[in-house]
Protein backbone atom coordinates (compact mmCIF):
# COMPACT_ATOMS: atom_id res chain seq x y z
CA UNK A 1 0.00 0.00 0.00
CA UNK A 2 1.25 3.47 -0.89
CA UNK A 3 1.14 6.69 1.12
CA UNK A 4 -2.49 7.80 1.43
CA UNK A 5 -3.02 11.12 -0.32
CA UNK A 6 -5.84 13.54 -1.14
CA UNK A 7 -5.70 16.21 -3.86
CA UNK A 8 -7.58 19.49 -3.34
CA UNK A 9 -7.73 21.58 -6.52
CA UNK A 10 -10.50 23.61 -8.19
CA UNK A 11 -8.86 23.73 -11.64
CA UNK A 12 -10.35 20.58 -13.16
CA UNK A 13 -7.78 20.31 -15.95
CA UNK A 14 -4.87 20.53 -13.54
CA UNK A 15 -6.64 18.23 -11.08
CA UNK A 16 -7.03 15.52 -13.74
CA UNK A 17 -3.37 15.86 -14.75
CA UNK A 18 -1.97 15.47 -11.25
CA UNK A 19 -4.58 12.82 -10.36
CA UNK A 20 -3.46 10.70 -13.33
CA UNK A 21 0.20 10.95 -12.28
CA UNK A 22 -0.52 10.14 -8.63
CA UNK A 23 -2.62 7.10 -9.57
CA UNK A 24 0.23 5.73 -11.70
CA UNK A 25 2.76 6.15 -8.90
CA UNK A 26 3.22 3.11 -6.69
CA UNK A 27 4.48 5.31 -3.88
CA UNK A 28 1.02 6.79 -3.39
CA UNK A 29 -2.56 5.67 -2.88
CA UNK A 30 -5.06 8.32 -3.97
CA UNK A 31 -7.98 8.16 -1.53
CA UNK A 32 -9.94 11.15 -2.80
CA UNK A 33 -10.10 14.53 -4.54
CA UNK A 34 -11.98 17.72 -3.75
CA UNK A 35 -12.60 20.95 -5.65
CA UNK A 36 -13.81 23.12 -2.74
CA UNK A 37 -12.50 23.84 0.73
CA UNK A 38 -15.66 22.61 2.43
CA UNK A 39 -15.52 19.27 0.61
CA UNK A 40 -11.80 19.06 1.33
CA UNK A 41 -12.28 19.34 5.10
CA UNK A 42 -15.06 16.75 5.06
CA UNK A 43 -13.03 14.36 2.90
CA UNK A 44 -9.85 14.72 4.98
CA UNK A 45 -11.75 14.03 8.19
CA UNK A 46 -13.46 11.02 6.60
CA UNK A 47 -10.43 9.48 4.86
CA UNK A 48 -7.63 10.61 7.25
CA UNK A 49 -4.90 10.74 4.58
CA UNK A 50 -1.20 11.01 5.37
CA UNK A 51 -0.62 13.73 2.79
CA UNK A 52 -2.76 16.47 1.25
CA UNK A 53 -1.77 18.29 -1.94
CA UNK A 54 -3.61 21.57 -1.45
CA UNK A 55 -4.42 24.56 -3.66
CA UNK A 56 -4.62 27.87 -1.77
CA UNK A 57 -7.06 29.61 -4.11
CA UNK A 58 -10.26 27.61 -3.63
CA UNK A 59 -13.69 29.05 -4.54
CA UNK A 60 -15.23 28.94 -1.05
CA UNK A 61 -12.49 28.66 1.57
CA UNK A 62 -8.87 29.67 1.27
CA UNK A 63 -6.42 26.79 1.60
CA UNK A 64 -5.17 28.29 4.84
CA UNK A 65 -8.66 27.97 6.31
CA UNK A 66 -8.81 24.31 5.24
CA UNK A 67 -5.57 23.64 7.14
CA UNK A 68 -6.89 25.47 10.21
CA UNK A 69 -10.12 23.48 10.30
CA UNK A 70 -8.35 20.16 9.83
CA UNK A 71 -5.87 21.01 12.59
CA UNK A 72 -8.77 21.91 14.90
CA UNK A 73 -10.18 18.42 14.34
CA UNK A 74 -6.83 16.89 15.38
CA UNK A 75 -6.36 15.08 12.07
CA UNK A 76 -2.72 14.08 11.69
CA UNK A 77 -1.74 14.75 8.08
CA UNK A 78 0.83 16.85 6.24
CA UNK A 79 0.00 19.57 3.71
CA UNK A 80 1.96 20.46 0.60
CA UNK A 81 0.65 23.72 -0.83
CA UNK A 82 0.72 23.88 -4.62
CA UNK A 83 -0.50 27.15 -6.09
CA UNK A 84 0.04 29.99 -8.53
CA UNK A 85 0.15 32.50 -5.70
CA UNK A 86 3.46 34.13 -4.87
CA UNK A 87 2.16 36.83 -2.51
CA UNK A 88 4.02 36.98 0.77
CA UNK A 89 0.85 36.88 2.87
CA UNK A 90 -0.46 33.74 1.17
CA UNK A 91 2.79 31.85 1.63
CA UNK A 92 3.35 33.04 5.17
CA UNK A 93 -0.23 32.31 6.24
CA UNK A 94 -0.07 28.76 4.86
CA UNK A 95 3.15 28.05 6.73
CA UNK A 96 1.90 29.66 9.93
CA UNK A 97 -1.17 27.44 10.10
CA UNK A 98 0.75 24.25 9.41
CA UNK A 99 1.71 23.71 5.77
CA UNK A 100 4.91 21.66 5.61
CA UNK A 101 5.86 22.73 2.12
CA UNK A 102 5.13 25.12 -0.71
CA UNK A 103 5.64 24.71 -4.46
CA UNK A 104 4.42 26.68 -7.43
CA UNK A 105 2.11 25.15 -10.01
CA UNK A 106 4.14 24.24 -13.04
CA UNK A 107 6.69 22.44 -10.91
CA UNK A 108 7.58 19.12 -12.64
CA UNK A 109 5.88 16.06 -11.16
CA UNK A 110 9.27 14.60 -10.22
CA UNK A 111 9.84 17.59 -7.91
CA UNK A 112 6.32 17.37 -6.51
CA UNK A 113 6.85 13.68 -5.75
CA UNK A 114 10.18 14.42 -4.06
CA UNK A 115 8.51 17.14 -1.99
CA UNK A 116 5.66 14.85 -0.92
CA UNK A 117 8.08 12.12 0.14
CA UNK A 118 10.26 14.64 1.98
CA UNK A 119 7.26 15.97 3.89
CA UNK A 120 6.03 12.47 4.67
CA UNK A 121 9.41 11.68 6.21
CA UNK A 122 9.15 14.69 8.50
CA UNK A 123 10.90 17.32 6.40
CA UNK A 124 9.73 20.56 4.83
CA UNK A 125 9.95 22.00 1.32
CA UNK A 126 10.17 25.63 0.26
CA UNK A 127 11.39 26.80 -3.15
CA UNK A 128 14.59 28.90 -2.95
CA UNK A 129 13.03 32.11 -4.25
CA UNK A 130 10.18 31.73 -1.77
CA UNK A 131 12.60 30.95 1.06
CA UNK A 132 14.42 34.19 0.35
CA UNK A 133 11.16 36.09 0.35
CA UNK A 134 10.05 34.48 3.63
CA UNK A 135 13.38 35.33 5.22
CA UNK A 136 12.84 38.98 4.33
CA UNK A 137 9.35 38.86 5.85
CA UNK A 138 10.59 37.24 9.07
CA UNK A 139 13.43 39.77 9.32
CA UNK A 140 10.94 42.59 8.98
CA UNK A 141 8.77 41.02 11.65
CA UNK A 142 11.75 40.75 13.99
CA UNK A 143 12.44 44.43 13.40
CA UNK A 144 8.85 45.27 14.25
CA UNK A 145 8.99 43.10 17.37
CA UNK A 146 12.02 45.01 18.60
CA UNK A 147 10.01 48.21 18.36
CA UNK A 148 6.96 46.87 20.21
CA UNK A 149 6.23 47.99 23.76
CA UNK A 150 6.75 45.38 26.50
CA UNK A 151 3.74 43.67 28.07
CA UNK A 152 2.32 45.19 31.21
CA UNK A 153 2.21 43.19 34.45
CA UNK A 154 -1.50 42.47 33.90
CA UNK A 155 -0.94 41.39 30.30
CA UNK A 156 1.82 38.99 31.35
CA UNK A 157 -0.51 37.62 34.01
CA UNK A 158 -3.29 37.02 31.48
CA UNK A 159 -0.87 35.48 28.99
CA UNK A 160 0.30 32.98 31.61
CA UNK A 161 -3.27 31.97 32.40
CA UNK A 162 -3.99 31.56 28.67
CA UNK A 163 -0.91 29.34 28.43
CA UNK A 164 -2.44 27.12 31.12
CA UNK A 165 -5.48 26.60 28.93
CA UNK A 166 -7.96 28.93 30.64
CA UNK A 167 -10.69 30.52 28.54
CA UNK A 168 -11.32 34.27 28.55
CA UNK A 169 -14.25 33.74 30.90
CA UNK A 170 -12.17 31.65 33.29
CA UNK A 171 -9.36 34.22 33.30
CA UNK A 172 -11.91 36.94 34.01
CA UNK A 173 -13.28 34.99 36.99
CA UNK A 174 -9.81 34.34 38.43
CA UNK A 175 -8.73 37.98 38.14
CA UNK A 176 -12.08 39.53 39.02
CA UNK A 177 -12.36 41.24 35.64
CA UNK A 178 -15.04 41.31 32.96
CA UNK A 179 -14.69 39.10 29.90
CA UNK A 180 -14.64 42.27 27.79
CA UNK A 181 -11.66 43.59 29.71
CA UNK A 182 -9.78 40.31 29.30
CA UNK A 183 -10.53 40.33 25.59
CA UNK A 184 -9.20 43.90 25.32
CA UNK A 185 -6.02 42.90 27.14
CA UNK A 186 -5.63 39.97 24.76
CA UNK A 187 -5.94 42.27 21.75
CA UNK A 188 -3.16 44.42 23.19
CA UNK A 189 -1.04 41.30 23.80
CA UNK A 190 -1.53 40.16 20.18
CA UNK A 191 -0.55 43.60 18.92
CA UNK A 192 2.55 43.84 21.11
CA UNK A 193 3.75 40.32 20.30
CA UNK A 194 2.86 40.75 16.61
CA UNK A 195 0.69 37.60 16.57
CA UNK A 196 -2.87 36.84 15.54
CA UNK A 197 -4.17 34.13 17.88
CA UNK A 198 -3.80 32.49 21.29
CA UNK A 199 -1.49 29.69 20.11
CA UNK A 200 0.91 32.14 18.48
CA UNK A 201 0.75 34.38 21.56
CA UNK A 202 1.69 31.52 23.87
CA UNK A 203 4.45 30.34 21.52
CA UNK A 204 5.92 33.82 21.27
CA UNK A 205 5.49 34.32 25.01
CA UNK A 206 7.53 31.19 25.70
CA UNK A 207 10.17 32.30 23.19
CA UNK A 208 10.51 35.64 24.92
CA UNK A 209 10.52 34.13 28.41
CA UNK A 210 7.24 35.78 29.37
CA UNK A 211 5.56 32.54 30.40
CA UNK A 212 6.44 30.43 33.42
CA UNK A 213 7.09 26.90 32.13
Amino acid sequence: MGIRIIIVEDNITFLKQIEKLIKRDEKFELVGTATTGTDAVRLIVEKTPELVLLDLGLPDLQGTEVIKRVREKKINCNFLVLTVFEEEKSVLSAIRVGAAGYLLKGTPYKKIKEALLEIHSGGSVIQPNLARMLLNVFMEQEKLKSEIKPLSKREKEILNYIAKGLSNKEVAEVLGLSSTTVRTHLEHIYEKLNVTNRVEAVTEGIRQGLIDV
